[in-house]
């Protein structure tokens, strides 16, 4: 329990000191520097002389990190239409991030093979030893059931009912493996590394093919009995709108997803609109486009109003493919949640886009795998 307590200070902390570890485990000073040694030995922490901590008189606390290099994650991130690999180190950062253009809805087992052979290349690459690996973390783009892993993957990822994908790459890679809904991860991603740094009270909107939500408040992550909290596209939006492919009709999704904004632009024009012209379009000023991506933000944000209400969030982070539209799409949801949520709470949180981009989820899905480091690695060290 005190390699733990050490081990889980100095991942939380850019870099500490003995004295401040003392401090922070309420642990003894010779307890601390015992473990502190045994951790030197184990490659797990490195010592360096700080650079700008000098005092006046006697010699200077020297600064101990975690060393980034001493243990990886690994990321899978599985989408409608492509899966993307990540390793990374300790501190979170990406060491190898590739991703594969793919028809991942009716295929599971190509995909979660294509997976499996983009970590060992990840591994082999970075001749990174997979005993040196924590663990797998993965997301993917249904809602997924906890315990057990299981999908809500009917209308949604017709191809995967009764896959579980977790149990399924953990057969292939032989890594401990851990599964999560990609907004989920997204959300994970955004406040560790991301936009959402420090913040307690947030939500994390990923708008693409799929529109889901990853809450935050107090500092915990909400996910729900079952791990379905945050489906806000299959929240009715519109009365005796169009039928969802979740069965219900109305949903935010057939109004305010990349699909249905070329959907309804192809409506209007006549001709097809590819979903990878949408943004493009929207860049060079078209009208059209520009109008139909306010309305579908409008939407979104009335949706959010909710959310602003019940649960008071300081921040909003919008992700997935529609956020590089920028303010284009930021202001009309913030106005709508202005006007439908009660006024102090909309006062009081702000919307802004992803900084991670299309590296939110990948980096989240690992992150689920870092969180516990620590507990990870002080077990390694007991054995």
């Amino acid at each position: 329990m005190g390699r733990l307590r050490v081990l889980q200070a100095l991942f939380d902390a850019d870099s500490t000191s003995r004295s401040e570890l003392v401090q922070i485990t309420g642990l003894s000073r010779a307890t601390v520097s015992s473990l502190v040694a045994d951790l030197l030995a184990a490659d797990l922490v490195e010592e360096s002389e700080p650079d700008n901590q000098a005092r006046s008189t006697g010699r200077p606390a020297q600064s101990l990190t975690m060393r980034a290099s001493a243990a990886y994650a690994i990321g899978t991130d599985i989408g409608h239409q492509h899966i993307r690999v990540a390793l990374c180190d300790l501190s979170g950062t990406p060491i190898w991030n590739d991703a594969v253009a793919t028809d991942v809805d009716r295929a599971p087992d190509e995909t979660l093979d294509l997976a499996a052979d983009l970590i060992r290349r990840a591994l082999r690459e970075r001749n990174v030893g997979q005993r040196h690996v924590l663990g797998l973390g993965v997301d993917i783009a249904a809602p997924v059931r906890t315990p057990g892993g299981i999908l809500e993957a009917h209308g949604i990822m017709p191809g995967w009912v009764g896959v579980q994908p977790g149990a399924e790459l953990e057969r292939r890679t032989g890594l401990p493996t851990r599964l999560a809904n990609d907004a989920n991860a997204g959300a994970l991603a955004e406040r560790k590394y991301g936009a959402g740094r420090n913040v307690d009270d947030m939500i994390y909107v990923r708008l693409s093919a799929g529109i889901g939500a990853g809450i935050i408040s107090g500092g915990r992550h909400l996910y729900g009995s079952g791990g379905l909290a945050g489906e806000i596209g299959h929240i009715r939006s519109v009365p005796d709108g169009r039928v969802c492919r979740c069965g219900n009709r109305g949903c935010l999704e057939t109004v305010a997803s990349p699909v249905a904004i070329a959907r309804l632009l192809e409506t209007s024009w006549g001709c097809p609109v590819p979903i990878s012209d949408l943004l493009s379009l929207v860049k060079v000023g078209d009208r059209g486009t520009i109008r139909a991506l306010e309305d579908a933000a409008e939407d979104v944000g009335r949706v959010l109003a909710n959310l602003v209400t019940m649960l008071n969030p300081e921040l909003i982070v919008v992700g997935g493919d529609l956020a590089s539209a920028g303010d284009r799409l930021f202001e009309p949801i913030s106005r709508a949640i202005r006007r439908y949520a009660l006024a102090p709470a909309a006062e009081s949180v702000r919307v802004v886009g992803g900084e991670l981009g299309d590296h939110a989820e990948v980096r989240g899905a690992a992150g689920m795998v870092l969180t516990d480091a620590p507990r990870i690695l002080a077990a390694d060290l007991a054995h």
